[in-house]
């Protein structure tokens, strides 16, 4: 094992000479510099476990000499060295960066004491160095997983974009009306799915989605399907500030989109103008709570489904991935569904 490496900075030759014989036997493999100038300058040269600095030293002292040690980039931990038992110079240099103090007496107890010092101050370094390493390497790790997730979410928003591309394609070459319909509706949802996926790979956040970004270009994406001319439907939104993760972020565009859809398809006539209102607010500190509502014609007296009846199991297996159910209001004029959840 190589002996630790120090730097003793004193300017009286003699205690230079006695603290390398003293220090050389108790293991140590010792640089001496006969002031502080001189110190620095190997300081910067060489690569030392720590460096011992004495107080009283004409011109640079001891103090001046540490603040400028404590500049070097890779600067090793220092012991200051003082003849004085004042109490202000040992909090002096504590203050200026030094990593201990020992007092300098007569005798072999001194390095005694030195090498207790020397001792403390590199197994404190040694174990500050490895949490150092340590949280390095976890930031390096958690930027490597980022940066996968990141390649991920890209991958799946393309191949979700291939896939309704391919349902599109599919839904084209059909000529049964009610077969092209089912296709479309399947391509929507595939769509709101990729939304998420997009979101997350083009935000510095790879583990949870911004509801106002994402609910905007769902309901504007929408809007383009469902509004025409012969038949304007007015997509409002009002989002408040939410963050959620990915899974639920999903189940709740699943859910807006076949909410949209049965409203824009079911609440108005074929000629005949519409207003869908999407809304998403918080409901004390982690909860949530959307409602989608329309001035239609309402629900049916049966409450049966129209269309397949896809659209209502979704919306039933998503609420309950969100470990909630979607409620209408029996006494609003057209349909008012809402949905409150936890936020994780």
């Amino acid at each position: 094992m190589t002996p630790p490496r120090i730097l003793f900075i004193d300017d009286d030759a003699g205690l230079r000479r006695l603290a390398t014989r003293a220090l050389e036997r108790r293991g140590y493999h010792v640089t001496t510099a006969d002031g502080g100038e001189a110190g620095i300058a190997l300081a910067g040269e060489g690569q030392f476990d720590l460096i011992a600095v004495d107080h009283y030293m004409p011109g640079m002292d001891g103090i001046e000499t540490l603040e400028r040690l404590r500049k070097i980039a890779g600067s090793p931990p220092v012991v200051y060295v003082t003849g004085s038992e004042e109490g202000r110079i040992a909090v002096a240099a504590l203050k200026a960066g030094a990593a201990d103090y020992v007092v300098k007496t007569v005798g072999d107890d001194f390095f005694d004491l030195l090498a207790a010092a020397f001792e403390q101050v590199l197994a404190r370094d040694r174990l500050e160095r490895g949490k150092k390493a340590a949280e390095d390497e976890l930031r390096a790790s958690n930027a490597r997983l980022e940066a996968l997730l990141v390649e991920v979410n890209h991958r799946v928003a393309n191949s979700l974009q291939l896939v309704s591309a391919m349902v599109g394609l599919q839904a084209g070459a059909l000529t049964d009306p009610g077969a092209r319909d089912a296709l479309e509706d399947t391509q929507r949802r595939i769509r709101a799915i990729g939304q998420v996926h997009r979101r997350l790979y083009t935000s510095n956040d790879v583990e949870g989605v911004d509801m106002q970004d994402y609910l905007t270009a769902l309901v504007d994406e929408l809007a383009e399907t469902w509004s025409t001319d012969s038949a304007p439907r007015a997509l409002s939104l009002a989002v408040e500030p939410i963050r959620l993760p990915t899974d639920r972020a999903v189940s709740l565009g699943v859910i807006v989109t076949e909410l949209v859809t049965n409203a824009c398809k079911y609440a108005y006539g074929p000629d005949t103008a519409g207003e869908v209102r999407v809304a998403l607010t918080r409901d004390g500190e982690d909860r949530f709570t959307l409602a989608v509502e329309d001035d239609g014609c309402g629900l049916p007296a049966d409450a049966a489904p129209k269309g397949t009846g896809l659209g209502t199991k979704l919306i039933r297996a998503m609420a309950q991935s969100l470990h909630a159910a979607v409620e209408y209001d029996p006494g609003y004029a057209g349909v008012r569904a809402t949905l409150t959840a936890a936020m994780g």
